[in-house]
């Protein structure tokens, strides 16, 4: 059911979050250290819990320009390499399941670590000045700015603001994504009705778009200003991800996934998109801020443990409208992302990355990139992914640990290298804002997926970008 409801509390809370002092304009940023009353730091971490990196933030240097910087996580820890020649530039020690979203600034990636989120400084960044940028290099490594969440789950960036979702406990954090390392700027907190695996977006208005649910059922999708709901759905069962799409006229389009088909949110109001089949799961989900179509997986069969679909959705946010276009090989949570020019381009079972016009519904490319694959039983255990950093395509092969380097503009491959450990999620930063402030350049969040049977963190799925299997919440 889809209606504009009445009023309904929402509980919200001070933001706590270990910060680092913010830089000073021109000056190196300092090591962590202690910035605002209030805050906490990892001055006491426990035992199990990695130590900052030396030195990091510091060393500012400028320079004439800024090279692609790749962060892998794997069973050992962390590895961030050169992301055009894989040479290695800082590895960082912590056995832990870790997973990786860009934090919104271009240098900054939010490592979800069970309960808590730990920012790494991957060294690079272009500060706007007028109408160019001053590019910077730091000493890069794990920082000791934290956020606590208990089951950290899903990382979203759009218009400038990142938000993030505690699956334990519901609560949503949000702030300007360039006040990072710093303490917060124009912090807010809000909480859920009820924890669950879920995803939340700050709109440029300060709408918060959120799911509703528990961990046994999620059905809700809410539109909120302040404590006021303003619109909602009930109708998108096993609601996971979200995408945002090219805005109209009227503000910002999205689309959510649900195991009925997806809904949209549109001129302040959602709207269902009608499917044929009576269980029709999209749960992973890829938008592009300059095109109205969003990429989703599409999954038919509620029992299969995993799935392995080989057609894909592609939802018009201006009609409520899906269409199915078979790729004719499988694929999985972390094979969908979007190109420069909004393409679609999935990554399949027999190595190709499959590039698709969304508009026209047509795979117009089948790129060879690595060696032929197939989806483990276990989600957590490495394999193979798919990510965008301006004009390329980064795709990993966890079994034989090498990453392939994509031109998108010419869909030849530039580069193969080998990594150092079998990877488990990685990241790309440019030193540019991910989703900056007034810009429809696409958005990241990290992966809203989810896979096969956990929820959140039962499992934490993030999709960001969305990590589903067969119905089972990874992302």
């Amino acid at each position: 059911m889809i209606r504009t409801p009445h009023r309904r509390s929402a509980l919200f809370a001070l933001l706590t979050v270990s910060s680092l002092a913010a830089a000073a304009c021109g000056t190196a940023t300092p090591a962590a250290s202690p910035t605002a009353a209030g805050a906490t730091t990892a001055a006491s971490p426990s035992p199990a819990a990695p130590q900052a990196d030396p030195g990091v933030g510091g060393g500012e240097k400028e320079v004439g320009a800024l090279k692609p910087r790749l962060l892998v996580s794997h069973a050992g820890g962390l590895a961030l390499l050169d992301a055009a020649t894989g040479t290695v530039i800082k590895e960082t020690s912590y056995p832990a399941f870790l997973r990786l979203n860009n934090a919104g600034d271009g240098r900054h990636v939010m490592v979800s670590d069970s309960d808590v989120f730990r920012l790494y400084d991957t060294g690079i960044h272009a500060q706007p000045h007028g109408d160019h940028a001053h590019h910077y290099e730091y000493t890069p490594g794990l920082t000791d700015v934290t956020f606590e969440a208990p089951k950290a789950g899903h990382v979203v960036l759009h218009e400038g603001r990142t938000v993030l979702f505690a699956d334990g406990t519901g609560e949503i954090r949000s702030f300007d994504s360039d006040s990072l390392p710093g303490p917060p700027k124009n912090a807010k907190s809000a909480k859920t009705d009820a924890a669950h695996h879920g995803v939340a977006i700050e709109l440029a208005d300060g709408t918060l778009v959120t799911t509703q649910g528990t961990k046994d059922e999620r059905t809700t999708v809410q539109a909120k200003k302040g404590d006021k709901v303003v619109a909602e759905t009930t109708d998108c069962p096993g609601v996971h991800g979200e995408a945002m799409a090219e805005p109209n006229g009227k503000g910002e389009v999205l689309a959510f996934g649900c195991e009925n088909g997806p809904v949209v949110y549109r001129d302040g109001t959602f709207h269902k998109v009608p499917v044929k089949d009576a269980y029709a799961r999209s749960g992973n989900l890829a938008g592009h801020e300059e095109s109205p179509i969003v990429l989703g997986d599409y999954k038919v069969d509620k029992e299969a443990k995993p799935e392995r679909p080989t057609r894909v959705s592609l939802i018009d946010t201006r009609t409520d409208t899906l269409r199915l276009l078979d790729l004719t090989s499988p694929y999985w949570f972390r094979s969908l992302a979007r190109g420069p020019k909004g393409e679609g381009l999935v990554l399949t079972y027999d190595g190709k990355l499959r590039v698709v016009d969304v508009a026209k519904g047509a795979e117009t490319a089948a790129i060879p990139v690595i060696k032929p694959w197939r989806e483990k039983d276990d989600w957590q255990e490495p394999g193979p992914a798919v990510k965008v950093a301006g004009s390329h395509a980064y795709v990993s092969d966890a079994e034989n640990h090498t990453m392939t380097v994509v031109d998108l503009a010419t869909k030849k491959v530039t580069n193969t290298y080998s990594l150092p450990a079998a990877p488990v999620e990685f990241a790309v930063t440019t030193g540019k804002a991910e989703a900056p402030k007034d810009a429809h350049a696409g958005h990241d969040h990290g992966d809203h997926s989810d896979h096969d049977g956990h929820d959140g963190h039962d499992h934490d799925g993030h999709d960001h970008d969305g990590h589903d299997h067969d119905g089972h919440d990874h992302g």
